[in-house]
């Protein structure tokens, strides 16, 4: 099964090429929340590399959020065209704090955080047990402080964290989680192949989710009307 997986929910503006769960061409750009010019010929660029038409692609696989609404709604209205464009292809939704997960390899519990400043973030919380990445805590927006208190009132394990969440608040999780091992750097971004295997085993298991963007808090736009109002 041949699989395009699109990642534009955060900064980096990616698609990954696979074959099942085995990655066959990657291309990622770090240019900032430019997603709208540089996503489509990444992709044409991708597949001229390899070969391959989109109608040639069984399953596509995009990250759905939490992160950039703007990125978010690119990327599923670009995998939503594709397929439309594709006869019996596959397709799933994969949200970015799965994906931020699937950077751990080792057994145990993970907490994959967001940050969506002053003192607020996107979290959710897996663990990893034999190959497999069970939901513990769904995506959820909270405080940093709400989710510390609800992660010791769910385990006293080990928690590893990951995303960037990690590093701008690294103090407040040393502060009030003596559980927290904290990823390495390199591993708080979200990365495409990742996105890839974190879909193919939702098609494998048959747990797709739809491309439907997920949002876990309104547009600051929409809020500040509000407010207005």
């Amino acid at each position: 099964m041949k699989i395009l997986a699109i990642e534009t929910s955060s900064k980096i503006c990616g698609a990954c090429l696979c074959e099942d769960d085995r990655v066959l061409d990657i291309l990622e750009i770090d240019n900032g929340l430019t997603h709208s010019q540089n996503l489509m010929p990444l992709i044409q660029n991708l597949l001229e590399k390899n070969s391959l038409k989109i109608p040639e692609i069984d399953a596509f696989v995009c990250d759905i959020g939490p992160g950039s609404f703007t990125g978010i709604r690119i990327g599923v209205a670009t995998a939503m065209a594709f397929v439309d464009c594709s006869e019996n292809a596959n397709f799933t939704g994969v949200n970015s704090l799965e994906t931020l997960a699937y950077n751990i390899k080792e057994d145990g519990f993970i907490t994959s955080i967001i940050d969506c400043k002053n003192g607020n973030c996107y979290y959710a919380l897996y663990e990893l047990k034999n190959g497999e990445y069970n939901e513990i805590i769904p995506p959820t927006a909270a405080s940093i402080l709400e989710m510390f208190e609800t992660l010791k009132s769910t385990t006293n394990n080990p928690i590893t964290f990951v995303g960037d969440g990690v590093t701008n608040y690294k103090n407040e999780i040393l502060a009030n989680m003596n559980n927290a091992i904290y990823a390495s750097e390199s591993l708080n971004i979200i990365n495409t192949s990742n996105l890839a295997l974190a879909g193919f085993n939702k098609i494998k298991n048959n747990n797709t989710k739809p491309l439907t963007p997920l949002y876990l808090k309104k547009p600051q736009a929409q809020r500040q009307l509000e407010e207005k109002k």
